[in-house]
């Protein structure tokens, strides 16, 4: 036993030696050198994908020759943010999933801040619930049906009124003093579209929030849809995304009334038309083609289009009379629960909100739910300005430390084989908000960085101080 004390004493000592020769000499024990800069800078080169955009090539190959594309889905392959898995079906890469968690975020606080109540229910759904509504044969080849090995039939869930409202039954009465409830989730979603296209705009599985609301009586339950109609508005506000709310059909869901939000593009597959004189605004499915004037004013309507990004319904008892989900008023008498239903296109406002916001080259999201908000760009290796590519690491140092809400929103594009023109064109078809280029300028005294502003197209030269005052800025959800 001494002996083996003794030779572990040995080995830790030589250890203990390299590590104190490697911090005076930096040579002969690389591993202490790679370590920190891995664990201290957010490396571009590290990140999955980003290494290899993609060409405009990629766009085609994932549809016929001849067939539409839109300018989200054309600038999400080339970007790497999306890769084809199957027609509809999608891999969502790192740093779509960094935009999406930013955007869940986003909606979880305008969905609690109402009293929703966050939860999650199983994707398969029984075929029973789905007969007893009447919607396995109303929606029949909509949906992904499937049966397990004892023959019980299911399919994936491309909503959960039945299962929400089987839940609530299964509960017993709820009393008026719980409501109004507010039940909601994100989750993905199947719909067996029969042409999937125009990318996450299109698909067949796609994340969506989804919300189910009880009440007491209809005049609750109209209030608690006010209510979820204005934190959509607050959520598209905060987005910095143009947006029109709609009349709509309430469809194969039900109800008695439906609201779309939609936002304005060309590449929108929803007619919508709009009074010139007032507010009035719906979808064509619900005008008769052959009035072009406003039912409320006999004004004029302009007709556009837009992409559908969230759906209202006030459903009444539609669901709660036929899963007997009752509630016991003040008189303590049961009742049909009055309910409605929210959706929300998570994965659909990404993509919605490339389609509206960028240009043909360059990503331009939402700043709230950009991947990363800054990219830092040093100079070519071998270059002139190679020698003050300490002052950007520096930079990075003092961002992270004076500014602490954008220390994981930094990235360092570390790719200095390649020319400075180059990694702009990668940052500009990635969107970060915000790139900083060290050019010749950074010689200067004192250093002066190039500060791209991808939303506004401005380019600034700047101060360190500046370039975080700049930063302090930023929001972060």
């Amino acid at each position: 036993m001494d002996g083996f004390v003794k030779r572990w004493k040995i080995v830790l000592s030589g250890l203990a030696n390299c590590v104190g020769g490697c911090q005076k000499e930096r040579w002969g024990c690389r591993w202490y050198h790679d370590l920190p800069v891995k664990q201290k800078y957010r490396l571009l080169s590290q990140h999955f994908q980003t290494m290899n955009l993609r060409e405009d090539s990629l766009a085609s190959q994932e549809s016929k020759p001849g067939e539409l594309t839109c300018k989200s889905q054309r600038l999400m392959l080339q970007a790497g943010l999306i890769c084809p898995a199957s027609p509809g079906c999608y891999h969502y890469m790192p740093y779509t999933v960094r935009a999406m968690e930013k955007l869940i975020k986003v909606i979880d606080r305008e969905m609690q801040a109402i009293g929703g109540q966050k939860m999650n229910m199983p994707t398969l759904c029984s075929a029973d619930l789905w007969r007893a509504s009447g919607r396995w044969e109303l929606m029949d080849k909509e949906l992904l049906q499937l049966a397990d090995r004892h023959s019980q039939e299911y399919c994936l869930g491309p909503t959960h009124e039945e299962a929400v409202t089987d839940l609530i039954a299964s509960q017993g009465c709820l009393s008026y003093k719980q409501l109004p409830l507010l039940l909601y989730q994100v989750t993905r979603k199947f719909r067996d579209e029969p042409k999937p296209r125009f990318g996450l705009l299109r698909a067949r599985e796609f994340y969506m929030k989804d919300m189910y609301t009880f009440d007491a009586s209809k005049e609750a339950a109209l209030h608690t849809y006010a209510q979820v109609c204005s934190a959509y508005c607050n959520i598209f506000n905060s987005l910095g995304l143009r947006f029109v709310k709609v009349q709509a059909t309430t469809g194969s869901i039900g109800g008695t009334m439906s609201h779309e939000f939609q936002l304005p593009a060309t590449v929108g597959e929803d007619r919508l038309m709009t009074c010139a004189n007032c507010d009035f605004s719906a979808n064509m499915e619900t005008i008769n083609s052959d009035d072009m004037h406003c039912p409320v004013c006999k004004g004029k309507l302009v007709e556009s289009k837009g992409i559908e990004v969230g759906h209202t319904f006030f459903l009444g008892t539609k669901y709660s009379s036929v899963f007997n989900a009752t509630v016991h008023t003040s008189q303590n008498k049961p009742i049909p629960a009055e309910m409605g239903c929210y959706g929300l296109g998570v994965s659909r406002i990404l993509a919605a909100s490339i389609e509206v916001l960028s240009t043909e080259d360059a990503i331009r999201w939402p700043s709230l739910i950009a991947p990363y908000q800054v990219c830092l760009i040093p100079p070519k290796k071998g270059s002139k300005e190679d020698k003050g590519a300490v002052l950007l690491e520096n930079l990075y140092d003092s961002i992270v430390e004076a500014v602490p809400q954008v220390k994981e929103e930094v990235v360092l594009d570390d790719r200095t084989q390649l020319t400075i023109g180059k990694r702009l064109k990668d940052a500009k078809r990635l969107g970060y908000p915000c790139v900083i280029i060290g050019g010749k300028k950074m010689l200067d005294e004192p250093p002066i960085f190039e500060v791209w502003n991808q939303i506004t197209g401005e380019v600034l030269f700047l101060t360190k101080e500046a370039i975080i005052n700049l930063l302090s800025k930023v929001q972060i959800p």
